[in-house]
């Protein structure tokens, strides 16, 4: 099925799908994620809940998202980008207010909370699948200015949450960033997030579309998802990083209980989630120029064993705590580009979608259980030492994991976020080229698609 194209695809700046895609992401789960060592205490105060049960709620949101990501991951690559992202949002948004609403049953607390992660899942994967489309030399930086908007966001969001809970309660807080991620998000993503050459009927994309009365095929260079799956690079790409995950957002969800308990004040830990966000920040866009010039699999695993060395120095004074959380931050911040460019430089983009979906799904749930190992850690021994060392251990495997990848499959096109800037569908024709001849890299000497001025 094909459709005449537009009388010009000439888009906006590609860059401005970046900020489109990074701050309705900012918005999203992120926000949730990062604010829930905040609510810890209120809610535990409040509610009688023990810290395990309300940290919980990571992993139920994890499982939740999990969950989401494969009923997403059969979507993503058939329907246009913004009629799965809007949904997403708004539903998410809507399941974040309703926590504010529970009683005080914990398995009444965790419902809300599993549906943020089913439906937050919308609200990722076709973003960076639009933004993927529009960059191939500079794919890392590109993903990584998204991620980093996000984690600006996310360093932002704990100041937010913090004044509003000093201010109205946990409750209403809940309901005010809700608010917040629906206003912002939908406005985003309405306005600025296309994925390049995106033709679609009523939503559904299509295959190929018409130019200058010839068809101009849409496929992409890649894997299918079942030849995806059996290779080793599928897993360790799924593995690796899942490891790393589990350890970093244990971390994350844990740093300030875990923090007042080394004597920090309340609002010294907290300001060590903005701490967190920023240097995260750093790392996802600094990670972004890396990896687009240094192969990911000597990269990753380097950054991948660096938190071990800021765990050694998660100890009071501030000022040493704080230098010890920005040094994981920057780590985490660029392990938040890899796993869009690994799965592109090995898988392809044929499926990308769908198997960005299946490997977050495989990440999360790997994830979920680094906030549940502190937890029970802290619950059963009143400390969260004993749980340190074998967070270390944790990170080390995934780092062996990501160093034994090997050379890309498919490295990048040379000159491809030129054309795609300029013509995206003579991009199109140079992608759907590679796809039926198998060549890895360079353009293919054939026609370029022109569009009516």
């Amino acid at each position: 099925m094909s459709t005449p194209a537009p009388r010009t695809s000439r888009p906006r700046s590609p860059w401005w799908v970046i900020v489109g895609s990074g701050t309705a992401g900012a918005v999203g789960p992120q926000m949730y994620l990062a604010t829930i060592g905040l609510f810890v205490l209120p809610i535990a105060e409040e509610t009688g809940f023990s810290r395990t049960t309300v940290t919980g709620a990571f992993s139920v949101a994890a499982v939740g998202m999990a969950i989401g990501l494969v009923v997403v991951a059969q979507l993503v690559d058939r329907f246009a980008a913004r009629y799965i992202l809007v949904p997403g949002f708004v539903l998410f948004a809507v399941s974040m207010a309703l926590i504010g609403l529970v009683p005080p049953v914990e398995w009444v607390y965790f419902v809300p909370c599993f549906f943020v992660g089913l439906f937050g899942a919308g609200t990722a994967v076709p973003a960076a699948r639009a933004v993927v489309s529009w960059f191939d030399n500079n794919r890392a930086l590109a993903v990584g200015t998204v991620t980093g908007i996000i984690g600006l966001g996310s360093a932002l969001a704990p100041l937010l949450a913090g004044a509003l809970i000093d201010a109205v309660g946990w409750r209403q807080t809940y309901g005010i960033m809700a608010l917040v991620s629906i206003l912002v998000s939908v406005t985003m993503v309405t306005l600025f997030v296309r994925a390049r050459a995106e033709r679609h009927v009523r939503g559904r994309l299509l295959r190929e579309t018409r130019v200058e009365g010839r068809d101009v095929s849409l496929e992409l260079p890649g894997l299918t998802v079942g030849e995806a799956v059996r290779t080793r690079w599928f897993w360790g790409i799924a593995f690796g990083l899942g490891l790393a995950g589990a350890v970093v957002y244990g971390l994350q969800v844990h740093l300030v209980p875990m923090m007042t308990d080394r004597g920090l004040t309340a609002e010294q830990a907290a300001t060590l989630l903005v701490v967190f966000g920023l240097a995260s920040l750093v790392g996802r866009v600094a990670g972004g120029l890396l990896l687009d010039r240094v192969h990911a699999a000597v990269v990753g695993p380097i950054v991948m064993i660096a938190p071990i060395a800021g765990m050694f120095f998660l100890e009071p004074p501030f000022t040493g705590a704080a230098v010890a959380v920005a040094f994981i931050g920057v780590a985490f911040g660029i392990e938040g580009d890899l796993l869009a460019l690994l799965i592109t430089r090995y898988l392809g983009t044929r499926h990308f979608g769908r198997i960005l979906g299946l490997l977050q799904a495989a990440f999360l749930l790997g994830s979920a259980l680094g906030p549940l190992l502190l937890g029970l850690g802290y619950d059963l021994s009143g400390s969260y030492d004993p749980v340190i060392p074998v967070l270390m251990g944790v990170l080390v495997a995934g780092a062996v994991l990501i160093a034994t990848l090997g050379r890309y499959a498919h490295p990048a096109v040379h000159g491809f976020d030129r054309l795609a800037a300029r013509d995206e569908l003579a991009a199109a024709e140079v992608l759907s080229g590679i796809a039926g001849s198998g060549e890895p890299h360079g353009f293919p000497d054939r026609p370029r698609a022109r569009t009516h001025g």
